[in-house]
């Protein structure tokens, strides 16, 4: 059990994730998901949790565990190519994880997504949160373009690209 790790949850809350993600931020992450959707067919969900509850964390659950529990509570992987992509911030740890389903992961290799969240998380040490997210949905982006490029008819949005606060 590492305490300086529950200490940082325990005082991480939601005022922290509006403070780095007020409502013009969230705008601007859901903007983007949404122009970078126009060029694929593939379905990316952005979603940032402050902080583990009380029993995962004394459980040391890690954010890679969290962030696949929240890809299936969150339905991602509920998309007709299997091409959902969630992009997970557990910002008492600034841990971004990514969970991309079947469809896309069979595609891209495990190091492409952790080098993505690597570059997000480096943007994050530095305070830019925004542009780290964004950069990190251009990236995504890029990979669905290549492998699930814009086919459908009337770009359908099979999830929201509204940002998730856990």
């Amino acid at each position: 059990m590492n305490l300086a790790r529950i200490l940082r949850h325990c005082f991480t809350g939601s005022l922290a994730v509006r403070r780095v993600f007020p409502d013009a931020v969230l705008i601007a992450i859901e903007q983007a998901i949404s122009r970078t959707e126009v060029s694929h067919d593939g379905e990316i969900l952005f979603a940032v949790e402050a902080a583990l509850n009380t029993w995962p964390l004394l459980r040391d659950q890690s954010a890679r565990e969290r962030a696949i529990e929240a890809f299936a509570q969150l339905r991602v992987w509920d998309t007709e190519d299997n091409n959902g992509v969630l992009i997970y911030l557990l910002l008492a740890d600034r841990d971004v994880e990514i969970v991309a389903d079947r469809g896309i992961s069979s595609k891209v290799d495990t190091e492409e997504w952790e080098k993505i969240c690597r570059e997000m998380e480096d943007a994050f040490r530095r305070g830019q949160f925004e542009p780290g997210v964004i950069a990190g949905i251009r990236a995504i982006g890029n990979h669905l373009q290549t492998h699930f490029p814009a086919e459908r008819k009337g770009g359908e949005n099979e999830l929201s690209d509204r940002p998730v606060i856990l």
